[in-house]
């Protein structure tokens, strides 16, 4: 099994940039990784993946051309970089593993789940 850990998170203000960052442990090769966030009162949104086969990456269309999703596997840590953030941003990021590999977009499909890192972009 996969343990998930992000960081990075912060208050930034609007129009700043921010990387989070999301160090795997355990049995990481094979697993997709994804990020999704939570603002308060909605639910859980993908926001990007990157698979382990091949690299390909998805984004969701509101971050597309802002986030870029990368991976590191000599240390075993995906990266979300961030920019042009504004307030709409602003919510819990978490980041999570699939085992299948698929870089879905929907939750159910991942195994595995970090605690989450906030990101607060005042409007």
């Amino acid at each position: 099994q996969v343990q998930l850990a992000e960081s990075g998170g912060g208050l930034v203000r609007a129009g700043d940039s921010l990387t989070l960052s999301c160090r795997a442990s355990g049995h990481t090769a094979g697993y997709a990784t994804g990020w999704f966030r939570q603002a308060p009162g909605k639910g859980r949104e993908f926001v990007a993946s990157i698979r382990w086969s091949d690299s390909r990456t998805y984004y969701a269309t509101s971050v597309q051309g802002r986030f870029t999703i990368s991976r590191d596997n000599a240390k075993n840590t995906v990266y979300l970089q961030m920019n042009s953030l504004n307030s709409e941003d602003t919510a819990v990021y978490y980041c999570a593993a699939d085992s299948y590999d698929s870089g879905s977009s929907a939750s159910a499909e991942y195994d595995s789940w970090g605690q989450g890192t906030q990101v607060t972009v005042p409007s």
